[in-house]
């Protein structure tokens, strides 16, 4: 079998705060293969952003700090790397789409020099050629009347077509792997059908993985091949996104489906809210919040991953060999 073209392992990073240490990021693992999306799910909170930022070093530091782990791009390790060897992945062979447009842009340049800027950075191409690049590319992602649009500044476009500048920058280089953080949320949901059509399309374009972090299981559904779900810092499952809505199997994931609207009941919460990052709970970090708790669940560490049927791994003690097939989940089968 081929290594993945992207392997995370027991990745920590932290912030040292007033209130004292978050462990934003405690311990994640998972892969993302070429070509393939892999979408990190949770709640506002759970380290989807921090984990995807410490891939390419983009947390600030301090106060932050990766701590330990490893993230494995196309065989090198990049936690060992700074400086220009970290810069030829950061932009070039991984971009980055943020979730917030605006801020992604400089308001005192221009577009097209923001866009040249970005090239120049990772190619060593004449300033003429470019720009003939930055066109192209602000017409592949369909921004209208290119050659006069180019000069103008992020304040003279909508939400929409600034978050279409900022794809067209992170794929200046031809990224093997694209980053994107929440690039709809600020979006209408109009807008937001559009840029995920082009990021469709430009993805079978040009081959690239792309890793996605979002809290609509909605855009999941539609995008996903494999999922991640992550809660207070940790994962708490993987799958493909078809074992995933089908099958789940933390009661962390079922959780958050229930707050997916159509699917034929009415909609839930999740009662309680997210421990103290500063002071997570021993056991299962969900298991103050869990309907299914049970008292192994509260001491310890987080679960070990048990294999729940091909790629698909939970960590959950109901799922152990003393609680297989335990009465309370079935109960929640049987209600689906």
């Amino acid at each position: 079998m081929t290594e993945p073209l992207l392997s995370v392992r027991d990745l920590h990073t932290q912030f040292d705060t007033d209130d004292g240490t978050v462990r934003a990021v405690d311990g994640v693992s998972f892969d993302v293969e070429a070509g393939e999306t892999v979408c990190l799910v949770g709640e506002s909170g759970s380290g989807k952003t921090v984990a995807c930022e410490s891939i390419t070093k983009l947390v600030p530091q301090p106060p932050g700090k990766i701590t330990g782990g490893e993230v494995v791009f196309d065989g090198e390790d990049l936690t060992g790397l700074s400086g220009k060897a970290l810069r030829e992945y950061r932009g070039g062979r991984i971009g980055h789409v943020f979730q917030n447009p605006q801020g992604a842009l400089d308001p005192v340049y221009t577009v097209g020099d923001q866009l040249v800027e970005a090239i120049r950075l990772h190619r060593d191409v004449p300033k003429s050629r470019a720009r003939e690049r930055a066109v192209e590319l602000l017409d592949r992602v369909g921004i209208g009347d290119v050659e006069e649009r180019i000069d103008d500044y992020p304040h003279q476009f909508s939400g929409g077509m600034k978050q279409r500048v900022v794809v067209a920058m992170a794929l200046a280089c031809d990224p093997d792997l694209l980053i994107a953080d929440e690039p709809t949320t600020a979006l209408d949901v109009t807008i937001q059908a559009q840029v995920l059509r082009l990021l469709d399309e430009l993805q079978d374009e040009r081959g690239m993985a792309m890793l996605f972090v979002t809290h609509d299981l909605g855009v999941v559904a539609e995008i996903a091949d494999r999922v991640v779900v992550m809660y207070a810092g940790k994962v708490m499952e993987t799958g493909d996104v078809y074992q995933i809505f089908e099958d789940p199997s933390h009661p962390y994931t079922r959780a958050l489906l229930e707050c997916l609207p159509g699917r034929g009941r009415a909609l839930e919460t999740i009662g309680g809210s997210l421990p103290d990052p500063t002071d997570p709970p021993d056991g299962c970090r969900f298991h103050p919040r869990c309907p299914h708790a049970v008292p192994k669940c509260e001491t310890g560490s987080q679960p070990d991953f048990e294999d729940v049927g091909g790629d698909h791994e939970v960590s959950c003690v109901l799922h152990g060999d003393e609680h297989r097939l335990p009465d309370a989940m079935l109960e929640v089968a049987d209600d689906d």
